[in-house]
């Protein structure tokens, strides 16, 4: 490794141990020798990375994104080493983070997580689950699952699937309230929404007569953050709900659910790709995922 590399070498030992001389011991190295490159580490950088006290060493905020950027680039800098020793190829291997929608990593992404991790042993995967739409180079993610149009260009993408979007309810819920006909009947019809998007909801429709495609502003007495909260509500009759296919299937299948105004629908499609900061050596921890995301999925 060149002195850059071998600096953070350094400082992600004594990040991941909290100690000076721990890292001296696994490095061969004096605690003093250990010492001198982090500062000179933290000088050339400008910034202070570790706050240094009598009985232990804790990282600063600028500390903890060099320590989560250092140990990615230190792995692939491994991990291309291995390739290149193995003739071309190199088994994925080190810590993958994936971000997904909370409706589409409780529907089809943890469900297959064991058979991806049989397959691939060395990986360790960290999966967190959020409907926000996260920045993958800032929140250090190697792979997010995104529904819906892709609007970061300079990011690659693999499509996994297309799912509509479809209005349910659940049968106890008509029951009570009645099949709405038509969507201005949904003016007296409680619709559960996403408290995401604007406090308004308009939801898409298209006239079986005539074509022409329109809004509808809905209203009702309940929002949540994520597709599954709101399924479980629709479940209970509480409400319309206008959700992905792919997450309500099973429930529409086994009649817990039913659709709604689905003569209206004006083949809402969402699509759903896999996204990643790509470059030329992509590493092999997330082709081998993407990889299997396709396959297992798509």
């Amino acid at each position: 490794m060149d002195n850059r590399a071998g600096e953070m070498d350094v400082f992600v030992q004594v990040a991941a141990l909290r100690s000076f001389s721990a890292a001296g011991r696994k490095l061969r190295l004096s605690p003093s020798a250990i010492s001198k490159l982090v500062t000179r580490l933290e000088n050339r950088l400008g910034a202070r990375l570790l706050v240094r006290t009598t009985r232990s060493l804790q990282l600063t905020p600028e500390g903890e994104v060099y320590f989560e950027r250092a140990q990615a680039i230190l792995a692939d800098i491994h991990e291309t080493e291995r390739m290149v020793a193995a003739g071309g190829t190199a088994v994925p291997r080190g810590r993958l983070r994936v971000s997904a929608s909370v409706a589409f990593g409780v529907r089809c992404l943890v469900p297959i997580v064991p058979d991806f991790l049989q397959c691939f042993p060395e990986i360790e995967l960290d999966i967190s689950l959020t409907d926000s739409v996260i920045d993958i180079v800032g929140e250090r993610a190697d792979v997010a699952i995104r529904v819906g149009s892709l609007r970061d260009s300079s990011l690659k993408a693999r499509k996994l699937l297309d799912s509509r979007r479809i209005i349910v309810a659940s049968p106890a819920y008509i029951g009570r309230n009645g099949l709405p006909a038509t969507p201005d009947e949904l003016d007296r019809h409680n619709c559960l929404t996403f408290n995401f998007r604007p406090t308004a909801e308009d939801w898409p429709f298209r006239d079986p007569l005539t074509g022409s495609h329109f809004v509808k502003l809905v209203r009702g007495n309940f929002q949540a953050n994520n597709g599954p909260t709101v399924r479980s509500l629709c479940l209970e009759g509480i409400g319309l709900a206008r959700v992905g296919q792919f997450h309500v299937q099973p429930d529409l299948d086994a009649g817990r659910l039913v659709p709604v105004l689905d003569d209206f629908n004006p083949d809402d499609i969402e699509h759903i790709h896999a996204v990643y900061a790509g470059h030329e050596h992509l590493a092999a921890r997330i082709r081998a995922f993407i990889d299997f995301l396709v396959n297992r999925i798509g």
